[in-house]
């Protein structure tokens, strides 16, 4: 199976996770595109094939050479973002893209006005969807490509490596990719999430990140006898949301600057929800954001009484750079492989989170590697063939690089 028809068939699977489960997977349909890569993998020649009840699948491409090596991972996560549909995905090739807009349904356009990434691949083969799903390049497109890569580094016994463990998981995609990845099983001394964007990006610095619910009690009374006894929560819930500074929203940041998303209110006159991601590079301000919330929420109750509004604050993943720092070893192995594959190295803070950032926290050195999605998250994802035949060149020769490691 060639790198394309892999990477189409997974996406196939509607592996779609949800912030409204308690379950692990979130989803139960994740599991079935588990089951399907853990025999893939199996079939593929790959040993120490497991998947654990919660759908973490581990496997191993074992040692060529007698040298004694470090044993390095790969990790890539299966679940499609909540934030459009992964359902009936209907994936297609534009073969040497013209640089021109592209219809992928009548009526819908990816035009390169609003998408300029597109031109960066005029003559590139991109795949698409039809405009009414996501495609899951995020993160299928990384597991194409470490599959592939270890099927090339088996067939070429020339290259020599030590073990190469891979690891896949579920719900990365709401924060909880990492919660229950066996650090200890996975047995590495340390690994590279392949969760990146666009050709050559290599990120270690990551935002922290804490999500926030605010709960806001309302008093519902017949609006002809409500003065001073009504209380609706609707209206508060926007008076919340107009305490956030403007200049702080993902709408109006970038580069380092941290924000405050609103991903969605639930109301009615009686009570109301609303939900937040909470994000900031600097550990100082990530705490400074979280205690303006809770300022809201005093101000409110002040005014209103005590009780009318509460949060529930969970902080998610903090900034791997701090445990990366002490490691530098494991970014300079993958600058110099992207050298050698003659990929250009953009390395650029996250402005979110991967898995890696979790698990650098838990003892995995783990920074984060391009897969070639763009677009991630809406109808309007694309990867292009060639950026993913890079990701995979550029994970064989990290194999290569440290099967030669000296420490």
């Amino acid at each position: 199976m060639d790198l394309t028809e892999r990477f189409i068939n997974y996406t196939k699977f509607d592996t779609q996770s949800s912030e409204d489960s308690d379950s692990v997977p979130s989803t139960a349909k994740q599991l079935e595109f588990a089951k399907y890569l853990t025999e893939e993998l199996k079939a593929e020649g790959l040993s120490d094939v497991e998947m654990d009840e919660m759908g973490y699948i581990y496997a191993t491409l074992k040692s060529n050479t007698k040298k004694k090596t470090p044993t390095i991972g790969f990790i890539s996560h299966y679940d499609t973002s909540p934030d459009a549909s992964g359902k009936d995905i209907k994936a297609r090739v534009i073969k040497n893209y013209d640089g021109n807009d592209i219809e992928l349904s009548p009526g819908i356009i990816s035009s390169t006005k609003k998408f300029p990434e597109l031109l960066a691949h005029k003559g590139e083969d991109l795949i698409v969807t039809d405009g009414t799903t996501l495609l899951g390049a995020d993160d299928k497109a990384g597991i194409a490509e470490i599959v592939q890569a270890m099927c090339y580094l088996r067939d070429h016994d020339e290259i020599k490596h030590g073990d190469i463990r891979v690891g896949f998981n579920p719900d990365e995609e709401i924060g909880m990719g990492a919660h229950h990845f066996d650090v200890e099983k996975f047995g590495c001394e340390w690994a590279y999430t392949m969760d990146g964007g666009d050709l050559g990006d290599l990120e270690y610095e990551n935002f922290n990140a804490a999500g926030a619910k605010v709960y806001i009690k309302g008093v519902s009374v017949h609006t002809g006898y409500a003065k001073g006894k009504m209380i609706n929560a609707n209206r508060l819930a926007c008076e919340f949301n107009s305490y956030i500074p403007e200049t702080d929203i993902p709408e109006t940041t970038e580069g380092y600057e941290g924000f405050y998303h609103l991903l969605g209110i639930e109301s009615r006159t009686e009570e109301a929800k609303l939900s937040y991601i909470i994000r900031d590079h600097d550990r100082d301000k990530f705490q400074d954001r979280k205690k303006f919330m809770e300022d809201i929420v005093a101000k409110m109750n002040e005014k209103y009484g005590e009780g009318t509004v509460r949060i529930e604050l969970n902080d998610q993943y903090y900034n791997m750079k701090e445990k990366i720092d002490p490691n530098m070893h494991v970014i300079d192995i993958v600058l110099r492989a992207m050298q050698e594959s003659a990929v250009p190295p953009r390395v650029e803070p996250i402005r979110g989170g991967t898995d890696g950032a979790q698990l650098s926290f838990r003892g995995l050195p783990c920074p984060n590697i391009f897969a070639g999605g763009v677009n991630f998250h809406g109808p309007f994802e694309f990867v292009s063939v060639q950026v993913m035949e890079k990701a995979v060149q550029v994970i064989t020769k990290i194999c290569e690089i440290t099967g030669n490691y000296e420490d």
